[in-house]
């Protein structure tokens, strides 16, 4: 049982929930989807006018200004103190709860601690704390804990064999990266099955760094790594080992670019899987293969689709496996496009791909709040949970802290609320994009007059990815 498992039980035994992932029809919009729309693009317009008015050369922010703080006093105290030990030891000791729980736990996923905290704290939870606290991953990665104690007892086990070729560059984080959200979205998931996944990823990333060293691995092939370093980006906190420095929020996205275009596929994958698994369940979607929209299926079977759901059932899972994948790249043309609009109305003389490449972060804002509009209500009505499995993580009936009877019920949110909490977040995100771009524009451009032009393809493309959001989101509940 994986995120969307979870959501879709919750919204069978907690229907008022149903809402929050776009299950029934349970709650009525006070006005039309229309408006929500027009209201959003008309926010996304003025933050544009609102930008190119106020945002010049002179008063863009400065993204590489920091404020070091790596030798704070309390920095100095928690290194004596080991406590940077502490918390990689209960990293790698999580990673073997997780494990250990799914090959002995209880089977009920409900029960068994691997898969709410697998799933929702780490998978979730910790991702929304890292766009806010930095890349605390990259300290306490139980992989690469595991691959320095490693180190310890075999010399020179991660520095590797060979060298990490540069044609693979970020391919191996996103072909993992798409096998998870696979896994994720196709794959029944219990918590044996969890912790078998579990084994085999470790295996994959100590064979992978004993092979190419854990620099290169850990940079480029660990999924997990790039994902939490790209989150970090929008956090004010730059954290790495030996380092803390402090920056304005969000300048994180403004200060780098990705080296290859894999780099833009992998964030382009973190917008396009969010959307499709939204997608995959409004009325719509499954409508257009199953009612035979366009008229392919019913002359070959002699009747319509669904009355052949048997046989026709895995030919559809491979259906839309082959969506999921090929979501990036179709997202990588539309972008491509609208970036080769950019060069031509800004009359720049970088390239499609350099101008890709410096614009590709903008979107992150966008990812980030995709990924909370979709799922942040499973944190309440499962998440909490984590605390009462605590006491019994297999599931046995222990009560080792005294905590097994606390907020074992979920927390059920207005639908009113988490409505107008998703449209307020989306609409938030593409606003930050839209700015960020503008920003961009200004340091990439030779005037303010082509800054100010070259975003309106990039403008156009914000609208279209709220609408789609909205659209996505208000599926199961608009007339």
């Amino acid at each position: 049982m994986s995120v969307k498992a979870f959501v879709v039980a919750a919204s069978l035994v907690t229907p008022n929930l149903a809402l929050a992932h776009g299950f029934g029809r349970l709650y009525n919009l006070p006005v039309p989807l229309w408006l929500y729309l027009y209201g959003a693009a008309a926010a996304l317009a003025l933050s544009f006018v609102v930008a190119a008015l106020l945002v010049t050369r002179r008063t863009q922010p400065r993204a590489h200004h920091y404020i070091d703080m790596s030798h704070a006093k309390w920095l100095q105290t928690a290194k004596r103190w080991h406590v940077l030990s502490l918390f990689q030891l209960l990293s790698v000791f999580l990673l073997g709860l997780c494990i250990a729980t799914g090959v002995w736990g209880n089977r009920n996923p409900y029960i068994n601690f691997n898969m709410t905290f697998f799933w929702v704290i780490f998978v979730l939870g910790y991702t929304y704390l890292t766009a806010v606290i930095g890349n605390t991953y990259s300290l306490i990665n139980p992989w690469q804990v595991m691959a320095q104690w490693l180190n310890k007892l075999r010399s020179g086990f991660s520095h590797g064999v060979i060298s990490y070729p540069s044609w693979l560059n970020y391919w191996p984080a996103v072909g993992f990266y798409m096998a998870f959200i696979w896994v994720e979205l196709f794959v029944h998931n219990t918590p044996r099955i969890l912790a078998e996944m579990l084994m085999a990823y470790t295996v994959i990333n100590l064979s992978a760094v004993a092979l190419f060293g854990a620099t290169a691995w850990f940079r480029y092939g660990e999924f997990f790594s790039v994902f939490f370093r790209l989150m970090a980006k929008m956090s004010p906190f730059d954290i790495a080992p030996g380092r803390l420095r402090i920056r304005a929020p969000l300048m994180g996205l403004l200060d780098s670019k990705p080296e290859r275009m894999a780099l833009v596929v992998f964030v382009l994958f973190m917008l396009s899987a969010t959307a499709f698994d939204g997608l995959r369940e409004t009325r719509w979607w499954v409508s257009l293969f199953w009612a035979d929209k366009f008229n392919i299926l019913t002359p070959l079977l002699g009747s319509s689709p669904i009355y052949h759901f048997h046989t026709l059932r895995p030919f559809y899972l491979w259906y839309e496996s082959a969506w999921l994948l090929l979501s990036p790249f179709l997202y990588l043309l539309i972008y491509v496009a609208f970036m080769a609009m950019t060069k031509w109305v800004a009359r720049s003389s970088l390239t499609v791909t350099e101008i890709s490449l410096r614009f590709a972060y903008t979107l992150l804002p966008i990812a980030v709040v995709y990924n909370i509009t979709h799922y942040y209500t499973l944190i309440f009505t499962q998440g909490v949970k984590i605390v009462s499995m605590l006491s019994d993580p297999f599931g046995w009936g222990w009560n080792l802290f005294g905590t097994v009877g606390l907020w074992r019920a979920p927390i059920l949110p207005d639908m009113g609320v988490v409505w107008h909490t998703q449209v307020g977040l989306i609409v938030l995100g593409h606003v930050l994009s839209v700015y960020l771009a503008h920003v961009e524009a200004l340091r990439s451009f030779g005037s303010r007059t082509q800054a100010t032009l070259s975003q309106l393809p990039m403008l156009v493309l914000m609208m279209v990815f709220t609408a789609s959001g909205l659209w996505i989101l208000g599926q199961p509940i608009s007339d």
